[in-house]
């Protein structure tokens, strides 16, 4: 397992149509380290916003996508790590656009 800190765990909040709607139901997604494990990703997200208390964590992997070629090699896109949060109905709703 990887020596992570939990501000280099969470990466960026994952914006798309389905994981907006699922911000309704207490459920929030992020891209997170690929060697991150699911309680490492819990107790990051409990640091980083206050009063917010997780109830699960669902994690999955995206597979490398090929790309066009560029010169000889054929590329292929990153490998990324998505998670998705569900917090408890107690808990505090995190603020993706503060101000908004």
């Amino acid at each position: 397992m990887a020596n992570l800190q939990y501000y280099d765990i969470i990466n960026k909040p994952l914006m798309t149509e389905k994981s907006m709607s699922l911000v309704e139901s207490g459920k929030y997604s992020f891209y997170v380290h690929p060697q991150a494990t699911k309680t490492q990703i819990k107790e990051a997200v409990e640091k980083m916003f206050d009063g917010v208390k997780v109830k699960s964590v669902h994690t999955m992997l995206t597979t490398p996508k090929k790309r066009q070629r560029r010169g000889f090699a054929p590329g292929k896109t990153v490998r990324k790590k998505k998670a998705i949060v569900a917090l408890t109905p107690e808990s505090r709703e995190i603020e993706l656009f503060p101000g908004l």
